[in-house]
């Protein structure tokens, strides 16, 4: 008799939770894949300290084969799910794909930025959801405060060491908090020409700091945030972004190179396709983690509405407590579900929150008493040692080596701004240019082909959406490419790309590797994300519009999609800005090269 099969999607606090508890439940009963699009388990918490020059990347990424051997770790993203055929389809990380058969299936996706129609933040904010925001952040704000340094201009220096993070949040207030302290450090050893200082910005439509906490804990974090000179504004957000600057809700502008988006999470989209009872984007799981109807299928953390048993009516918060204690409990079940104990039904006790401010600064309630100052920074880092798998000791060497030396403040340039877009599906993975396209499918479970493959129109959605090929850039005047920008589109001669319209012997190719494919697709649904890895626009190249009909070039309706400022593409693609008369036209055997700027400014850096 074979084993059971068990597959795991994300890796998340509630999906590494679950593989480590199974495999030591089934004792090599059962065979346990774990699909994930990273190779690491990332633990959220402390990742602003990664923004803030604290801790190295590697220290909140803990290696998910290192830690779990004997769970089968898959590389990939889930695109497609037969519920009925019991498989579930993925997409590997250099575009191959791939289908994972199950005899039992975990849904613990987790969940994405969340995002809201105000016009111009999905094309210039960015999000602090991954490892790849974290440290675009952690090079753009060192690069600002920089340049803001070497600048004459006191309109220039002002607008460059003023960062704007918008949503006053356990994430939003700590990385104000911290960046406040580092921007600091940056200042009193290398002092700005014109004498200014940072200014940090926190806003929210809350009346108070840190809202889902305990009102003392709130004042305790307001009053730090206010005497690390962070401007606090409760009952503002922001009602327009450009490149420029934000637009505020009271009317007020603030020139600023810099917006954080921190106004909160959603369910990953995967499980809006599924054709399954959703509460508020999250699947209705009973109090066994286990979906109504589907005995095979289990779902935990950000992406399950749990019963909340002691709230009777409620459903469990979208926490990183809750999805740890929800991994332990799913798998529990799921064993039982395979005649290994028995199962449970959820119920927790809040054990109380942490909130690190940076430096020996804190808010803390454990077990529901009110802590503040040295002694709330020692808990809350005692909490994050114990509650972390793997990586104790390097955690806390870094701490002990950032109190006795000073930060290194340089920018290493590693991720840049095209490639940790707000609007992503997959924060955890920054976009990487010429890796091939792919459409991202999610099904129904009924196991239906359709006729015409719906990614193709989502991909050229948003990819008018995100970056238009060769037009304008939203997020740079006078649609130029951030300077210093590595890469760009794919070149069409290239792998991954088309070939170019003007090189010789350029053919256009009529299939693409690893690209979407308009057969058919796995199973029915609405496609889940499409062009995720699409690179930045070349500079000054020119993309004819395709008329084919898997392009782009017309809007599919999708209901689940997020909302926010939207675009129709059912015009002629934007040809991007005109060369000067004084510009010779390229020559026949060569592509277009970068447009001269005509409007006396000077191109500016990635912000």
């Amino acid at each position: 008799m074979s084993r059971p099969r068990i597959v795991i999607v994300g890796a998340g606090f509630a999906g590494y939770r679950t593989a480590r508890t199974l495999s030591r439940l089934t004792r090599h009963q059962a065979d346990i894949t774990l699909l994930n699009p990273t190779d690491y388990f990332l633990y959220l918490p402390l990742l602003p300290q990664v923004a803030a020059g604290i801790l190295e990347p590697r220290r909140v990424s803990v290696s998910l084969s290192g830690t779990l051997p004997h769970v089968r770790l898959v590389l990939g993203e889930a695109d497609g799910i037969d519920l009925d055929g019991h498989t579930v389809h993925y997409s590997g990380p250099e575009g191959e794909e791939g289908t994972l058969p199950f005899d039992r299936l975990v849904l613990a996706a987790g969940s994405v930025n969340k995002l809201l129609p105000v016009p111009g933040v999905a094309e210039h904010a960015h999000g602090f959801r991954g490892l790849p925001e974290a440290l675009y952040l952690r090079d753009h704000v060192t690069r600002q405060v920089e340049l803001a340094a070497a600048a004459k201009d006191r309109a220039e220096c002002a607008a460059r060491c003023t960062f704007v993070v918008v949503g006053a949040g356990y994430t939003g207030t700590e990385v104000a908090a911290h960046g406040a302290m580092y921007t600091d450090a940056q200042v009193r050893r290398h002092p700005m020409r014109t004498g200014m200082r940072p200014r940090w910005m926190l806003l929210d439509v809350a009346p108070r700091v840190l809202p889902e906490m305990d009102e003392r804990l709130s004042r305790t974090a307001g009053r730090v945030l206010r005497q690390r000179g962070v401007d606090v504004r409760m009952g503002t957000s922001v009602k327009e972004a450009t490149h420029d600057g934000v637009l505020l809700t009271d009317g007020s502008t603030v020139d600023t190179r810099t917006l954080v988006w921190c106004v909160g999470v959603r369910p990953d989209p995967l499980v809006e396709s599924l054709g399954l009872p959703l509460e508020r984007g999250r699947l209705l799981v009973d109090s066994h983690l286990r979906v109504p109807g589907r005995p095979e299928v289990f779902a935990c953390g950000d992406v399950a509405a749990v019963p909340d048993l002691n709230q009777p009516g409620q459903y469990t918060p979208m926490t990183a407590q809750h999805a740890w204690r929800h991994g332990k409990v799913c798998a529990q079940n799921v064993a039982a579900s395979l005649g290994v104990g028995r199962r449970r039904a959820y119920r927790h006790r809040d054990m109380g929150f942490v909130v690190d401010l940076g430096g020996a600064k804190a808010a803390a309630n454990p077990l529901g008493l009110p802590m503040s100052g040295p002694a709330a920074g020692a808990v809350t880092r005692g909490y994050h040692l114990a509650a972390m798998p793997g990586n104790r000791v390097r955690v806390a060497a870094d701490w002990l080596l950032d109190a006795v030396l000073p930060r290194q403040a340089v920018q290493l340039g590693l991720v840049r701004s095209w490639s940790v877009p707000l609007e992503s599906a997959s924060p955890e993975v920054a976009r990487v240019p010429g890796r091939p396209e792919r459409a991202r499918r999610a099904g129904t479970g009924t196991g239906e082909r359709d006729a015409v493959d719906p990614g193709a129109e989502r991909a050229g959605e948003e990819r008018s959406e995100e970056q238009p090929p060769g037009g304008h850039s939203r997020d740079r005047p006078s649609g130029e490419p951030a300077k210093n920008q590595p890469g760009g589109e794919p070149a069409r001669n290239q792998p991954g790309g088309e070939p170019a319209k003007n090189q010789p012997h350029a053919e256009p190719r009529e299939e693409q590797p690893h690209g979407s494919r308009s057969g058919s697709t796995r199973a029915s649904g609405t496609p889940r994300r499409a062009a995720e890895t699409a690179g930045p626009p070349a500079r000054g190249t020119r993309k004819p519009r395709k008329t084919s009909g898997t392009s782009g070039a017309t809007r599919s309706a999708n209901p689940a999609a997020p909302s926010g400022p939207t675009r129709s593409a059912d015009g002629p693609a934007d040809p991007g800005p005109e060369p000067p008369a004084d510009q010779p036209p390229p020559g026949p055997d060569i592509a277009p090269g970068p447009v001269k700027r005509t409007d006396g400014r000077a191109a500016e850096g990635d912000s």
